[in-house]
């Protein structure tokens, strides 16, 4: 997913070209300099008339001509915050990221460096960082961690800086805010880039203290949380829903993330359950912004345990809630061999396919189970048989064993649906000359067992 930095960076430069904010604005005007001339300025006329003729050259490539030619020329002077700036803003401009960055620290290891000129630049650099994060030449170890070291730099920096006397307090709280974000974002990135992911969660969350709505920002962390070892996948899955639910940026990438991440940490054979869990935690991500302690997502550990519970795999079913919903989650796909049933209706659908209606009992005990299958009226399961012509010889009450797979669930009223079924041939001898077979009344398997 490409970051989205438009209204970070129409906030940075908010916060930066305020009219009249001179604490964060570094170009030399031409008052500045006469005033500089007046208190014995050390640097020379040539100098400033160099620089002047650079900073106001309107063309990008000539305009880094000029600064290439005034820093062989003059490569001490005094000068040189001003050109390092000159540089920095134009290589911007020219969505050359790596040579912004470049010049921002050629600026930052100057000496004397003001505060609003270094919080200025650190934001130049922070931006630079997370417009061009997709360039292989900021992707190294390198330079993840210069970037981590600016952004601490930066609000470290940003924790100084005072209220300019003519800005608002609104305005500057504001402009303070979008700054953090920067500078948070970009650490937050940088961690990730060093494999850091525990520190990049917390940039994030620092980002998201300052801004809950931040789609990108709860995208990202909730990749951060994913990539942890071991992974925190219900935060991590949390966050995905709540960037999409916040309407981000690449919704629909986004959308697919999450739901081959979740198909991963649970292995369901269903992948449709994956697009219902995913409209869950959508629609409830929509409510909140914190994860409800309530909400759990099974992992593949958790399912496979619920499929091996073959007791409790009709009982939990049966009665739906959280139990039915992790027991579906478990067994939908399964196959489950030699399933003992009750017959109570055999309906054709071609020669050699026929629907079974056909009755399951929930108790363990093999008595009980026989009693219930008994007194068995109404169906709670229906198998498709697929290309067995002799499930004509079936009869009505008869108990037979089928294997089929598990693909449909209705709690209420209740009722399992089973596709490409196979009776046991074992079930489906020929009647006794003379007639009706008698009821197979004995307690069936359970499933799985």
């Amino acid at each position: 997913m490409q970051p989205s930095c438009k209204a970070i960076a129409v906030a940075f430069l908010a916060a930066v070209f305020v009219p009249g904010a001179t604490a964060l604005t570094w170009a030399v005007p031409q008052q500045q300099a006469a005033q500089a001339q007046q208190q014995k300025p050390n640097y020379t006329l040539a100098e400033y008339n160099a620089y002047q003729a650079a900073h106001n050259e309107k063309d990008p490539q000539m305009k880094l001509k000029d600064l290439d030619d005034f820093v062989m020329k003059f490569p001490g002077s005094a000068l040189l915050m001003y050109i390092y700036g000159d540089y920095e803003s134009t290589y911007f401009a020219l969505k050359n990221y790596p040579k912004t960055i470049e010049y921002a620290d050629k600026l930052l290891a100057l000496p004397n460096v003001d505060l609003g000129t270094r919080l200025q630049t650190l934001g130049y650099r922070a931006q630079a960082m997370l417009y061009g994060s997709a360039d292989k030449e900021l992707q190294t170890q390198d330079a993840y961690t210069k970037a981590k070291d600016a952004s601490a730099q930066g609000l470290q920096t940003l924790s100084q800086w005072q209220k300019p006397q003519n800005m608002a307090d609104d305005q500057f709280n504001n402009n303070k805010k979008a700054l953090g974000v920067l500078f948070n974002s970009v650490a937050g990135i940088a961690e990730s880039g060093l494999k850091d992911y525990k520190g990049a969660a917390d940039s994030y969350k620092a980002v998201l203290a300052l801004d809950p709505s931040d789609a990108v920002t709860h995208f990202r962390l909730g990749v951060a949380y994913l990539q942890e070892m071991p992974p925190d996948a219900p935060d991590g899955f949390w966050e995905l829903s709540r960037s999409i639910a916040l309407k981000g940026p690449g919704e629909a990438q986004v959308r697919t993330y999450l739901r081959n991440q979740l198909l991963h940490y649970q292995m369901l054979a269903c992948d449709n359950l994956a697009d219902d869990e995913i409209n869950q935690m959508i629609t409830l991500a929509g409510t909140t912004s914190d994860r409800p302690a309530s909400m759990t997502i099974p992992s593949a550990d958790d399912l496979q345990k619920a499929r091996d519970d073959t007791a409790d795999f009709l009982p939990w079913l049966q009665e739906g809630g959280e139990h039915g919903r992790v027991m579906w989650l478990a067994t939908c796909g399964s196959e489950y061999p030699d399933v003992g049933v009750k017959v109570l209706d055999i309906m054709p659908t071609d020669n050699d396919n026929f629907t079974l209606k056909v009755y399951r009992p929930a108790a363990a005990d093999p008595d009980a189970a026989a009693k219930e299958m008994d007194a068995a009226t109404m169906p709670n399961m229906e198998i498709h048989i697929v290309m067995q012509p002799d499930v004509k010889r079936l009869m009505k009450d008869d108990a037979v064993r089928f294997t089929g797979t598990l693909k449909g669930y209705q709690q209420s009223p209740f009722m399992l649906t089973w596709e490409n079924g196979k009776v046991n041939p074992e079930d489906l001898q020929p009647a006794p000359s003379g007639g009706k077979r008698p009821a197979r009344t004995a307690a069936p398997k359970r499933p799985g067992a």
